[in-house]
Parts: structure tokens; C-alpha cells; sequence
């Protein structure tokens, strides 16, 4: 039920594949995509913030004819600053100082953290309707989003499909050609970081495997700089899907770590 995107354009499908692209164009993250008129959508635009970290820069949010546009601490309904909580036509927007999160009546959920991280959680009344970068929703992964009929793409190619096309929109996509590295380093110390008791409750609900190749994917990326987003965005992740998937993580964050 849950496509999420973090730290270093990392991104995870309904169908749960995970994926890297490094897009800075404005993207469909997740729409209903059945007929011409769509019940929701949500586009996102990322940027690189002054350490070169990809953070996202807004969310444009489409419900039936309501339309929400966040970025950081500003909350904005249909052209006009509200402040939050805010309710009206079956949507819900709260803010706190970590997260804004919407919530739909029509079967979707959203939380940003502001910075890096978002979760779209969506009713299963949607399955195999939606398009975007979290894919189609039809519990099948890989099939339809990186296979389609006779084509297979790499992550960029199907990052760069889910591009809003603007006029003058100043972004280059990123090139298909050079597919990221993948990363054979840093698994002991990655898995001794997610496998540590503070995720004990974890360890049968989320798929630990795959976060332990997102957090190699980051050490290598970084190149042995320790700052924090290295490390502890995808661990963060990790234990947001923990809680998410009704798991109860330990104190995990250290006086001198994360």
C-alpha cells in the first residue's frame, strides 16, 4: 500500500521495487490513471540543497478538483496560504515540526518530512490504476514498469517517462546511459546498522534486505564522507516503515550519530 521515495533518490514502488533515479524535473510520483480525469494526483520536484543533498523543493497534490501545494513549512489550498490543521471537501492537512501530512477521504495518505523523505500510502481500491514513479499497483513488481511488452528500461529511462512536460521549464534529465553504479562495499557495516537491537521488532516486517543495498548504495555515493545524510537518511526510512508496518523501533539515534 505504500510507494516512498528518500535520501539519495531512492525510491520504493507499490509493488515494492526499489529504485535510484536522480531526476530534478518535476515529476507524476503517483496519479490515478484509469480515465482523462484523474481522482488524485501528486507531482514532486527535487533540487540539491547547499550540501549537494537531493531534498524535495515541493509537492503538488490534485484531489478530485482541490489542489494542494506544499513546500517547507507553507502550507497552500487552491492559490491561498491556510494554516493547518486545515479541513475542507474530505481532505485533512496537519503540520508539526518534522512532518505535513494530508489525508484523503477518497483512500490516500501523505507524509513529508519537509526535507528528503515522502510516503503515499493508498486504498487497495486503486490497484493496478495508478502510473508514476511508484508504478502501477497491480502487486507485481518490475512487470509494466521496468518490462513493458517487448521493452525493458533502466531506472533513468523510466524516471524520465514520468517527467511533466512545462514550457519553460529549466531541467535537464538525467542520461540514460550512465546507469548508477551498483555497490558492492560497505554490506557489514550496513547490516550490523539495521540489524542492531534497537530494529529487533523490524526485522520480519520490512524487507531488511533491500535497505541494506540502499544504505551501500549511499556509503559508495558518499565517497567516505561521514555527514549524516549518508547514513542516516535510509536508516530513517527503515524505521519509518518499521513504525509504518506496526513495528515499535528502539532509540536508534546517538548524542553523536544521526
Amino acid at each position: 500500500y505504500v510507494c516512498s521515495t528518500w535520501g539519495n533518490n531512492h525510491f520504493k514502488t507499490f509493488d515494492g521495487d526499489f529504485y535510484q533515479f536522480p531526476g530534478i524535473c518535476e515529476y507524476n510520483f503517483a496519479s490515478d490513471c484509469r480515465e482523462s480525469y484523474k481522482e488524485f494526483s501528486i507531482h514532486i520536484q527535487r533540487a540539491l540543497n547547499s550540501n549537494n543533498h537531493p531534498n524535495i523543493q515541493y509537492i503538488l497534490v490534485t484531489i478530485k478538483d482541490f489542489t494542494v501545494y506544499l513546500r517547507p513549512k507553507l502550507v497552500v489550498v487552491d492559490g491561498k496560504i491556510v494554516k493547518t490543521p486545515y479541513h475542507s471537501s474530505g481532505v485533512l492537512i496537519e503540520n508539526n515540526d518534522i512532518y505535513i501530512k494530508v489525508y484523503a477521504k477518497l483512500g490516500l495518505t501523505l507524509i513529508w518530512n519537509q526535507e528528503d523523505a515522502l510516503m503515499v500510502e493508498l486504498d487497495s481500491k486503486f490497484n493496478n490504476q495508478t502510473c508514476g514513479l511508484c508504478g502501477d499497483y497491480n502487486g507485481i513488481p518490475i512487470y509494466n514498469e521496468f518490462i513493458n511488452g517487448d521493452a525493458s528500461y533502466n531506472s533513468i529511462t523510466y524516471g524520465n517517462l514520468q517527467k511533466i512536460s512545462k514550457p519553460n521549464a529549466k531541467c535537464e534529465d538525467p542520461d540514460e546511459t550512465q546507469v548508477l553504479a551498483s555497490c558492492n562495499e560497505h554490506r557489514d557495516e550496513c547490516e550490523t546498522l539495521l540489524t542492531s537491537s534497537a530494529f529487533v521488532d523490524c526485522w520480519l516486517r520490512v524487507n531488511l534486505e533491500t535497505y541494506i543495498q540502499a544504505c551501500m548504495q549511499d556509503k559508495c555515493a558518499c565517497n567516505g564522507s561521514e555527514d549524516s545524510f549518508c547514513l542516516c537518511s535510509t536508516i530513517s526510512e527503515y524505521s519509518r516503515q518499521c513504525s509504518h508496518a506496526g513495528g515499535r523501533p528502539g532509540e536508534w539515534r546517538r548524542q553523536n550519530f544521526c
